[in-house]
């Protein structure tokens, strides 16, 4: 008899063990929002599937009478651009401070201290003072990403360039190798798939960044479209626009994922394994 820890599911189980969590989710929000519906037609604070994909539908295909300017599409093109300008800085800094700050002790030593106090402070504390320095524009809102997931990504990926056997090293520079070529031959190949990987756990606190700025000062943007909306308790609005935000950064997720499996299949024969 196989002791309950080594069971592992079937691909077919696996795909229903993983959506059984977000049916029962769905069975019981269906179950309350008849309830409520049942007792007031008027109700705001759960709307019934149907109204919700009346409004998102709205959303996506009716121009604004203002500007005219379909809503949905314009503030998710504005979001995603304000994201992606966030993240990319973030990556590229992130991965030029952490080959140098895990290849070079002497840039470690002075630099590691001050990436350290940096990654300790609330990024939303300084919001106020982003928006007083940058303005109310695009700037304060990418730089709010970049200040709150770049010190974290930077301490990743010198934690990973210190974790690497240090036999790397010597026997590169036993072979000849400069400084430099170590930096680009021995730790870039290898920090590349860590970045990625950890680029994908910080987008959650990424989009927790966009979403705080555009509610605070934005004309567009998925953030600012729900806190505008709250007002008027249009939860048949918030709720298909937070939908939809999971959506966007779950396949944002994966599509990092598949670039990393396909960049640096080696980087990932341990989930196959596991799998």
């Amino acid at each position: 008899m196989k002791r309950l820890i080594n069971l592992k599911p079937r691909r077919a189980a696996r795909v229903a063990l993983a959506l059984l969590p977000f049916l029962l989710i769905a069975f019981v929000y269906l179950g309350i929002s008849s309830a409520r519906h049942a007792e007031n037609p008027n109700d705001r604070l759960l709307p019934l599937p149907v109204q919700m994909a009346d409004t998102f539908v709205g959303m996506a295909t009716e121009a604004n009478v203002r500007t005219g300017s379909i809503p949905l599409w314009t503030d998710t093109a504005a979001s995603l651009q304000r994201l992606g300008i966030g993240v990319g800085i973030s990556a590229l800094v992130a991965l030029v401070f952490g080959l140098f700050s895990g290849g070079l002790p002497l840039f470690r030593a002075p630099f590691s201290p001050l990436i350290t106090v940096i990654s300790l402070i609330p990024p939303l504390a300084i919001l106020p003072i982003l928006f007083i320095a940058f303005g109310t524009g695009e700037t304060a809102k990418v730089v709010l990403i970049i200040v709150g997931i770049t010190p974290f990504l930077i301490r990743d990926l010198t934690g990973e360039a210190l974790r690497l056997p240090d036999e790397q090293r010597i026997k590169a520079q036993t072979l000849g190798a400069s400084s430099w070529q170590v930096m680009l031959r021995v730790l870039l190949p290898q920090l590349t798939p860590r970045l990625i990987s950890t680029t994908r756990l910080a987008l959650g606190s990424a989009w927790l960044f966009l979403i705080a700025a555009e509610a605070i000062a934005a004309q567009d943007g998925l953030g600012y479209r729900i806190f505008l909306v709250r007002r008027y308790l249009a939860m048949d609005v918030i709720l298909p626009y937070v939908a939809w935000i999971t959506l966007l950064a779950f396949v944002i997720d994966q599509a990092l994922l598949w670039i990393s499996r396909w960049s640096f299949p080696w980087y990932h024969v341990d989930e196959k394994a596991a799998g």
